[in-house]
């Protein structure tokens, strides 16, 4: 029995822990090791202790306008985009007979890449020839806005480029709904239940894992969201769409200050843990329905 045990733990535990030492838990140690140190390229590189961290909390205010709206669109990513979702697969559930092409269309935006929905949503706010200013132009005739680099609307519209798609929810939780056991459906029916009721108090108590998982999936997406912002505003104007990953690629790549950037780094990692956190003990993900 021994050595069947020691015999599973070298063929299927240690690789597991080998490639997970590999790929996540050293990287993270060297991560976290350099925040401490002043590094730039060029330069010695120097133990300046806790330094690096708080020149970011309490005197960089890229940094602190990064980390705030990175909460906010946590918040609304957690809130807003999931409860768009579970609506439409609400309503999908309803309607039978249209739910497979719904399906399917409100899926295409979350398949295609969030570069090129960056590149669209960059023409359809076009200041010359986007759409919004053309038919905005059909009422005000000679109306023009930058949407995109205005200080007033840059936030706003970013937060509108990925906001409205939530196919993937959708998805997620209509394919709960259809699972659910029908005789529960049926007997709430034949007790008097209309549809409201039966959504209310049977079908959403019952999606509480699935859209729970739903809030962390795309809660933590909002933690690496970089592309669409690097191809749209580069986190400008001024810092108005400034987020952590953005603000961690352009202390690196462009300032070249290493040191600061994994700290950065390191609070985006620890806002990461602290978010999954609150959403599993909120909705109590893991623990069954009810």
């Amino acid at each position: 029995m021994k050595k069947k045990k020691y015999f599973n733990y070298a063929t299927f535990i240690a690789p597991t822990m080998v490639l997970f030492l590999l790929v996540y838990a050293a990287p993270v140690i060297v991560l976290f090791g350099s925040s401490l140190c002043n590094w730039r390229i060029g330069d010695a590189i120097t133990f300046c202790g806790l330094g690096n961290y708080m020149d970011l909390i309490f005197h960089d205010v890229s940094f602190q306008k990064g980390f705030l709206n990175n909460v906010v669109w946590i918040v609304l990513q957690g809130t807003v985009h999931v409860l768009i979702g579970v609506l439409f697969a609400l309503i999908l559930a309803s309607r039978p007979f249209y739910w497979k092409f719904a399906r399917t269309a409100y899926m295409i935006p979350s398949i295609i890449s969030s570069a090129a929905m960056g590149m669209l949503f960059l023409c359809i706010f076009n200041a010359e020839f986007g759409m919004i200013n053309s038919i905005v132009r059909k009422f005000i005739p000679g109306f023009s806005h930058n949407w995109i680099m205005s200080y007033d609307t840059s936030f706003l519209t970013v937060t509108l480029t990925w906001l409205p798609y939530a196919g993937i929810t959708t998805l997620i939780v209509l394919t709960e709904i259809i699972s659910i056991d029908s005789s529960v459906l049926e007997a709430a029916i034949v007790d008097g239940a209309d549809r409201l009721q039966l959504n209310i108090y049977i079908i959403l108590p019952l999606l509480k894992n699935v859209i729970g998982t739903s809030v962390i999936l795309e809660a933590s997406g909002m933690l690496k969201k970089l592309d669409t912002i690097m191809l749209m505003t580069k986190g400008g104007p001024g810092d108005m769409t400034m987020n952590l990953p953005m603000f961690v690629y352009r202390t690196a790549m462009t300032e070249n200050n290493f040191g600061r950037a994994n700290a950065a780094g390191v609070m985006l990692i620890l806002l990461g843990c602290i978010t999954v956190t609150m959403i599993n003990r909120l909705f109590k993900v893991g623990e069954g329905n009810g």
